[in-house]
């Protein structure tokens, strides 16, 4: 069994401390066998790791030795759950054009335990921060979906669909938390005044809250081997299109359209003949790596 850290923390650092921390982060992610990614910026650290428990317990006690006190959640998986390691330093820990940067203004949080009760009033508008093929799994009920492909189109949701409702109470959520506040700090500084957010996000919730008594309906989108994730973090049923990378199901996969590795009903029709082949040929060297290994 291997666990899965993921955390974040918006805060104010020095470049040269960063380009140390990202020395020291690397190596002991190296020593420790820890794979995923984490990025680093003048605004904070944002990152999702993987390792076995040990290894785990360790890097985090080094991340706090570093100075930084994230907000951290944690999963398991059955096998490492990130093929690779990254330690980056970036302009911002999630892109979002430089607008909220560094999240100093950010929304009002609601625990997960209070979140099902706030949402009901009929004076909050629900908003899903996350892109299309990750709400099209999942989300709360009335919840309004953007439809963005990337986190930077939420920006164009804002100034032309939430002005609308600007004086009502916006409840958002996100996967782990970090967009909401990104996206939070930055409606504050555009002047909404009643902006909430689900304090850890839709993780943070699904190990919180029973599901015989939650409102969450389906299974949350990760950005991992695991694709997918139920109540108590539970590995969900939804796997991933190679080709497109969005979650596919059974139903997918019966599709005359689906070929493992290489497309699905979701992008048939929008990939070129030379990225298809470019797929096959990628899935012809899985499959005889896999065979060797079971030789």
């Amino acid at each position: 069994m291997h666990k899965i850290l993921s955390f974040y923390e918006f805060n104010t650092f020095d470049f040269l401390d960063i380009k140390e921390n990202q020395k020291i982060l690397l190596n002991n992610c190296k020593r420790l066998g820890i794979k995923g990614t984490i990025i680093l910026a003048e605004e904070g650290i944002n990152g999702t790791i993987c390792g076995t428990e040990i290894s785990i317990e360790e890097i985090t006690s080094i991340i706090y030795k570093l100075n930084f006190n994230p907000n951290i959640k944690t999963s398991f998986s059955k096998s490492n759950a990130f093929k690779r390691l990254k330690v980056k330093i970036q302009p911002e820990i999630v892109t979002f054009d430089g607008l909220g940067k560094f999240a100093s203004n950010t929304g009002e949080f609601i625990d997960p335990e209070d979140w099902d009760n706030f949402i009901k009033n009929k004076d909050v508008e629900i908003i899903d921060v996350r892109n299309f093929y990750e709400t099209v799994i999942g989300k709360f009920p009335n919840s309004k979906d953007p439809n963005t492909e990337r986190f930077t189109d939420f920006i164009e949701f804002v100034e032309k669909e939430l002005v609308k409702v600007k004086n009502k109470k916006i409840a958002m959520y996100c996967t782990g938390g970090i967009r909401c506040e990104k996206a939070s700090s930055y409606m504050k500084d555009i002047g909404f005044e009643n902006v909430y957010q689900l304090r850890g996000g839709i993780i943070n919730y699904l190990n919180s809250v029973d599901k015989k008594n939650g409102s969450w309906k389906g299974e949350c989108f990760v950005f991992d081997e695991r694709v997918s994730l139920d109540y108590g973090s539970e590995e969900g049923t939804f796997n991933l299109c190679h080709g497109c990378r969005n979650p596919i199901d059974k139903n997918d996969k019966e599709s005359i359209y689906y070929e493992e590795g290489v497309s699905c009903p979701s992008c048939i029709n929008i990939r070129s003949g030379e990225q298809n082949e470019k797929s096959r040929q990628r899935q012809a060297q899985i499959v005889f790596a896999r065979k060797r290994q079971n030789l």
